[in-house]
């Protein structure tokens, strides 16, 4: 017992140092002299049973705090700052997904862009497939992403009073990867469960989506993919742009020759290489009001943040199958990440409806 209690003792000492280290930290940061400010909310998803966490982006005043937003040993963070004043009025809004694997911090490069453009960005980390969060049968679980972002636009809904700078009448979706499915799904498209299940069956795809599942056991024939069919449509959204979006060959002609909403799909990397897995040039043959192009010089994984110099070896080391920081040559990650930009913010400007915002610089 005398044991224990000297524990106790130390570790409320030490957690009360550290708090006062913290503390001294946060008063000596950096005042923030930019116009891409970070808050944090939160959402209750009733088809998880659990909140959701999300990041938000917002066009600011100089003020608050400079902090750093993501970045790790591999990756780069993203500056932006912390209760920065908002500017004035209220912003068009994007919803966006990530891509399995990945979290919201790992997107603060594009959305501390669209942040300097004009707009509000919501960036929920989808639990189950978020980094430190994640596991191959959440994965197949392809409809509780979509729900996810439909609990976030509720949570704004809700409480308007706390978002101020939100305008939810000027609404779009942006998605990577598995996000760009789940862009695509509150879009309104829809999976068909039968070519889900046969997804992995005599293919990769050109991804390592199916030697994931395998390797953890998951046989889609054995599970249950009807509830993939549904209707995952959020009606508030009324553009979209989306990135190399996952499981394309399983989603159904019929759903989307029914988007009724412009759809910008890109595809990155020259279109005669790009993994079938995420080749988008039939959807945008198929959704009415779609527009189709390409990033020749650039690979899947470009869309992720920029990799500092010792990432490739740290992944290598970690056994990382998946080049997360290697880029088709001709040009630097940082340059693409400028390119992808413009497209993404000239498609919202052209595609979001009644659209008026400042035409900030994006670097």
């Amino acid at each position: 017992m005398p044991r224990f209690t000297t524990i106790l003792k130390s570790s409320a000492c030490a957690i009360a140092i550290g708090l006062a280290a913290w503390a001294g930290y946060e008063l000596t940061r950096p005042t923030y002299d930019g116009s891409a400010g970070i808050a944090y909310g939160s959402a209750y998803a009733p088809v998880r049973g659990q909140a959701v966490g999300f990041h938000i982006w917002y066009p600011a005043k100089s003020g608050g705090k400079a902090v750093t937003v993501g970045g790790n040993g591999v990756f780069y963070g993203t500056p932006a700052g912390r209760r920065a004043p908002h500017r004035d009025g209220a912003f068009p809004t994007i919803i966006m997904s990530h891509g399995a694997g990945g979290n919201a911090g790992q997107f603060g490069w594009i959305a501390s862009k669209l942040a300097k453009a004009g707009f509000v960005v919501l960036l929920p980390n989808h639990p189950g497939t978020t980094s430190g969060n994640a596991s191959a049968e959440a994965a197949v679980r392809v409809w509780e992403r979509p729900a996810d972002l439909t609990a976030v636009l509720d949570e704004v809904v809700n409480n308007l009073a706390d978002y101020p700078y939100v305008d939810l009448q000027r609404l779009g979706v942006l998605g990577f990867s598995a996000g760009g499915y789940t862009a695509l799904a509150v879009s309104g498209a829809r999976v068909d469960p039968a070519k889900l299940q046969r997804f992995c069956d005599g293919s990769d795809h050109g991804m390592s989506d199916c030697a994931f599942l395998a390797r953890y056991g998951i046989d889609l024939h054995q599970m249950d993919l009807s509830p993939a069919a549904k209707d995952l449509r959020d009606p508030r959204i009324t553009a979209a742009v989306v990135i190399d979006p996952g499981i394309a060959s399983t989603l159904t002609p019929q759903s989307l020759s029914d988007i009724g909403i412009p759809v910008s799909l890109i595809n990155l990397g020259q279109e005669a290489v790009v993994p079938e897995g995420v080749h988008a040039r039939k959807i945008a043959e198929t959704i009415p009001n779609a527009r189709y192009d390409t990033i020749p010089d650039a690979l899947h994984f470009s869309f992720l943040a920029e990799c500092k110099p010792a990432g490739a070896s740290i992944l290598e080391r970690e056994g990382e199958p998946d080049p997360l920081c290697a880029d088709a040559g001709g040009r630097d990650r940082s340059a693409l990440h400028t390119e992808l930009a413009e497209r993404i913010i000239t498609a919202f400007r052209r595609d979001l409806v009644g659209l008026n915002v400042a035409h900030a610089s994006t670097r």
